[in-house]
């Protein structure tokens, strides 16, 4: 038996190496970007999107392609070429992909579905309505469960995360992951519930010096500034450098930038201590931050001084 029409290779538009190159290509510009900012989140929703579509192309394309009435669009992703007037392909909506790949690939579990439902809702309502949806939306709450589904659909195509986002922000990923797992880490809420009862038992007069007090000696730190969850005063979290230092010429000065990811959080006011990843994660403490400092060029690039730290040498002959 002879075939008389012979299907070409898969269109781009469907076809799972592309949408994967696409797919990893907005993901690369979701980690150029601050992990507070509302384009970070947009960046990560429409990099979501393009790779369940290539995990799913690379099922079959065919089943991206739209069950319309005169089957073109199926017909299209199979490689062949419609004949039909004004002919353009359509694709399924996303919510229908995040539905297949749930059907057909165990590990992609409903939890995963239904994260991926929810985050590119959001960059619908970005992108065709008024709703600034990913405004004021901290990456801590969203981190951890968007790497998850991306491991999960990298997976169905025999990759790994490093491969997507890179060694450096893989390894970020993992932390989050792990962090977000700790059950027991959900015990931190009784700590900040237990020092907001004593915080309230105080007059109002004492809880203003502390609060003032907190603040000043948070300006005198290292670390980041952040809102004390259990009495609201200025306090301070630390962390750990999570990429190498970016420097910046500006004029005669350099700007240097380094991301941290934090670890370790104080509040002088009410004596709230917390340490671990998990516990921060827990109480919506774990967000990345940046540590700025600034410097004079000329002092920057001038040479180290082999003799730093010793004292003038006046022997005299």
């Amino acid at each position: 038996m002879k075939k008389t029409v012979l299907p070409g290779k898969t269109p781009d538009n469907w076809d799972a190496e592309a949408l994967f190159l696409k797919s990893e290509r907005f993901a690369q510009r979701m980690v150029e970007v601050d992990s507070d900012n509302w384009e970070h989140a947009l960046w990560s929703s429409l990099s979501l999107e393009l790779l369940a579509r290539a995990a799913l192309s690379n099922v079959s394309p065919a089943l991206l392609a739209e069950n319309d009435k005169v089957w073109g669009s199926l017909y299209h992703s199979l490689g062949f070429a419609p004949t039909e007037e004004r002919f353009s392909p359509k694709s399924i909506a996303i919510t229908e992909v995040f539905r297949r790949l749930a059907s057909i690939f165990p590990n992609f579990t409903k939890e995963h579905e239904s994260f991926c439902i929810q985050h590119t809702g959001k960059r619908n309502a970005e992108l065709h309505s008024g709703e600034a949806a990913f405004d004021g939306v901290s990456g801590s709450s969203w981190h951890a469960r968007f790497y998850a589904a991306c491991s999960a659909l990298l997976a169905t195509m025999g990759m790994q995360l490093s491969e997507f986002v890179g060694e450096e922000e893989a390894e970020v990923a993992k932390k989050l992951m792990a962090a977000a797992a700790d059950e027991s880490a959900k015990a931190v809420k009784g700590d900040v519930s237990a020092h907001q009862k004593v915080w309230l038992a105080k007059d109002e007069k004492e809880r203003a010096s502390l609060a003032a007090t907190a603040k000043v000696w948070a300006m005198r730190q290292v670390g980041h500034r952040v809102s004390c969850p259990a009495c609201a005063s200025t306090a301070l979290i630390v962390g750990e450098p999570i990429s190498a230092p970016i420097q910046k010429l500006e004029g005669s000065e350099i700007t240097e930038t380094q991301e941290y990811l934090p670890n370790q959080f104080e509040c002088v006011a009410c004596g709230l201590k917390i340490l671990g990843l998990s516990r921060l994660t827990a109480i919506h403490l774990a967000d990345r931050y940046k540590k700025t400092q600034v410097y004079d060029a000329a002092e920057y690039y001038a040479p180290a001084d082999e003799y730093h730290g010793f004292e003038e040498d006046n022997n005299e002959r």
